[in-house]
């Protein structure tokens, strides 16, 4: 093989991430494309066949994970185990390993013994990039489902959970995120027409369809279909919010249907800012550290940087290459952060 190319993968859930990042530390390529893994394993065969065909030719693979929550797998153990096998069948030959927290990256024999640290340790990556890069800030990652808030001082990940439910239970890990996540979990009720509406306790709507509305989605953010398998567009997002009002989109005009998208945004923004400073509170961040917003929800960041009074810096920042890959690279942090570290890790060998 030519050049070294260190490619990172965060196999999720919902989308397969991957990025690669040459020898000179120049970002090459960052791509994400959805994949329904709850579906079955095949369905993650055949995202890795269709990103081999935009991937440059790599030897050197690492991997982190979150995918292993999703229902085909028995517990977390069986999906990890299970996804180590399907990597190694895809790529035969080639060197992978798998990211553990701190423990760093394991071969996959050492991997299977160390199943829970590999499980759901892609913010810890994330973390751990920027800490060898000797930043100092507040990390949020807000992404299609979750959000990640992780100090970073010091040259150290200041993190006080590790699994998904002590993070959740510090609020370090928050299940919001701009387009997969149902209205119904953002908020219980909503001012509307003069009135405070209870919302229905149904998958009518997702945030995509508020943040589109509001005209802050990315066109291209959204990968997965719609609550009801219909369009789009403003009037088919707004009808999806109307009925969970027991409304039809007729009843108003898009000025009040816009309005209701934006109160929805600003009690998400609410959420994340409330866990934020629940954060910052047992933190050694000092108050001139700025947020580092990742992830494809980083567009609320700026805003909520400004109520903190803390400047903003976005992840896309942090790489040499072309405008699109970094936006990419910044919406997949956890990959381009394994590739990273890997780079780094092989480089010191």
């Amino acid at each position: 093989m030519g050049e070294m190319v260190a490619t990172g993968w965060d196999l999720g859930g919902a989308h397969i991430k991957a990025a690669q990042i040459d020898a000179a530390g120049c970002l090459r390529r960052a791509i994400q494309i959805p994949c329904t893994l709850w579906r079955g394993l095949e369905h993650l065969e055949a995202a890795l066949a269709s990103l081999d065909r935009e991937l440059l030719p790599s030897d050197l693979q690492g991997v982190t994970m979150t995918g292993e929550l999703v229902d085909l797998f028995a517990d977390r153990s069986d999906g990890v185990g299970r996804l180590i096998d399907a990597m190694l069948a895809h790529y035969p030959g080639r060197e992978l390993c798998f990211y553990a927290g701190e423990m760093g990256f394991l071969a996959p024999v050492a991997a299977r013994e160390q199943v829970l640290r590999i499980a759901s340790a892609n913010w810890h990556a994330t973390g751990r990039y920027l800490a060898a890069r000797d930043e100092t800030g507040l990390l949020v990652d807000i992404g299609s489902t979750t959000t990640d808030i992780l100090p970073i001082a010091d040259g150290k990940v200041e993190c006080q959970g590790f699994s998904d439910s002590e993070r959740m239970a510090l609020e370090e890990l928050v299940y919001t995120g701009v387009t997969r996540t149902p209205v119904m979990a953002v908020a219980p009720a909503v001012l509307f027409a003069g009135q405070n509406q209870r919302l229905m306790a149904e998958y009518f709507a997702t945030m995509a369809d508020v943040h589109r509305l509001t005209g802050e989605l990315p066109e291209d953010a959204d990968q997965h279909g719609t609550a009801d398998g219909r369009g789009k567009s403003a009037e088919e997002s707004a009808a999806r919010l109307a009925r969970m009002l027991g409304r039809d989109l007729a009843d108003a005009g898009m000025a009040e249907w816009r309005r209701l998208a934006s109160h929805l945004a600003e009690r998400q923004r609410r959420q994340v800012i409330d866990s934020i400073e629940r954060v910052l509170s047992r933190s050694s961040l000092p108050e001139d550290a700025p947020l580092i917003g990742a992830g494809v929800g980083r567009f609320l960041l700026p805003e909520i940087g400004r109520r903190l009074g803390r400047r903003y810096r976005d992840f896309a920042d942090l790489f040499q290459g072309e405008p699109a890959s970094r936006e990419w690279a910044a919406r997949a942090a956890p990959a381009a952060a394994v590739a990273g570290l890997l780079l780094q890790l092989k480089k010191s060998v």
